[in-house]
């Protein structure tokens, strides 16, 4: 699976912005996807992930309640909807795709849970 990430910019806090994470390849095979994130100086961090079906969705904590996961599978992309964005979200966010042997399978928070890697597109919140 190969992953594109894109839709990062610079924003105001309290703004919005939607990243994009185009999938490709393996379309016989179901997989989940995460969203990650490094900010400068880091480690880097889980975000939010959702299951093939796009039913099943988590988030970390210190997202919750102002980002949402989704996907569109007819379009191969996974979107991330960022809201009330604060100046701790800048970082380079990252998508990640796991095959799973089941469409419902979602809850994969640590990084080498995942087989694929996009590259990163960085989020600038500016106060």
């Amino acid at each position: 699976v190969q992953l594109q990430a894109s839709g990062g910019g610079l924003v105001q806090a309290g703004g919005s912005l939607r990243l994009s994470c185009a999938t490709s390849g393996r379309s016989s095979s179901a997989y989940a996807v995460g969203w990650f994130r490094q900010a400068p100086g880091k480690e880097r961090e889980f975000v939010a992930c959702i299951a093939w079906s796009g039913g099943s969705t988590y988030y970390a904590d210190s997202v919750l309640g102002r980002f949402t996961i989704s996907r569109d599978n007819a379009k191969n992309t996974v979107y991330l909807e960022m809201n009330s964005l604060k100046p701790e979200d800048t970082a380079v966010y990252y998508c990640a795709a796991r095959i799973t042997v089941y469409s419902t399978s979602y809850y994969y928070t640590a990084q080498n849970e995942y087989d694929y890697w996009g590259q990163g597109t960085l989020v600038t919140v500016s106060s």
